[in-house]
């Protein structure tokens, strides 16, 4: 996800903005992949395992001053609320991009559904969008960074998706097979890219 930021950001600077469609709809891939793992997928992936009440994660904030970070299983609830901010501006720069227009050569292809007007507006909308991911990407990994420094070790975890903590009392986690996540992966994959991305190369 990363490289595709990277990727989305130099496309656009660069005016190559048919590399840009692909990367979006790359992007849009992983985005739905999330979401539907989000509902479907391991325990600590699911919304319900790591989206807590406000209430919690006032308390939680409250604990880390009084004594500090301590280990979590899957997100802590700060970081339940990260997950949702990086996915929800994500989904609006994607969704505005659909609606968005060089004025050149280049438009969404929600594009004819919507005014000049307005899809001039949702293109504005989208450059400033970005800027706010950036905003979220240096909290996040600031955060990571403060955490991995009080001892929540959470750069090797957030790369393989493996942690280890010391054994908790409570039921055992749940996890789905890797090939469920690669088959639904594929999936998406297919759809998306036999109808958004293989028209879009197919003019390369």
């Amino acid at each position: 996800m990363i490289g595709l930021l990277v990727g989305l950001w130099w496309s656009a600077d660069a005016g190559e903005l048919v590399w840009h469609q692909v990367m979006a709809y790359s992007m849009l891939v992983l985005i739905v992949f999330r979401l539907i793992w989000g509902i479907v997928g391991s325990d600590t992936a699911r919304f319900s395992h790591f989206i807590k009440h406000p209430k919690t994660v006032l308390q939680y904030i409250t604990q880390i001053k009084r004594h500090g970070v301590s280990p979590s299983i899957g997100h802590n609830p700060l970081g339940g609320y990260m997950v949702l901010a990086l996915i929800g501006i994500l989904t609006l720069q994607l969704s505005t991009g659909l609606f968005a227009t060089d004025d050149i050569f280049i438009e969404g292809p929600l594009y004819t559904y919507v005014s000049h007007e307005t899809a001039l507006w949702l293109t504005w909308l989208h450059k400033q969008t970005f800027n706010f991911i950036l905003l979220l990407a240096a909290i996040h990994v600031l955060a990571v960074l403060v955490h991995t420094l009080k001892g929540d070790k959470l750069i090797l975890p957030m790369i393989t998706g493996y942690k280890k903590v010391a054994e908790q009392s409570g039921g055992r986690l749940a996890f789905r097979s890797f090939f469920i996540a690669l088959l639904l992966f594929v999936l998406l994959a297919g759809v998306v890219g036999n109808y958004l991305i293989l028209p879009i190369v197919q003019m390369l």
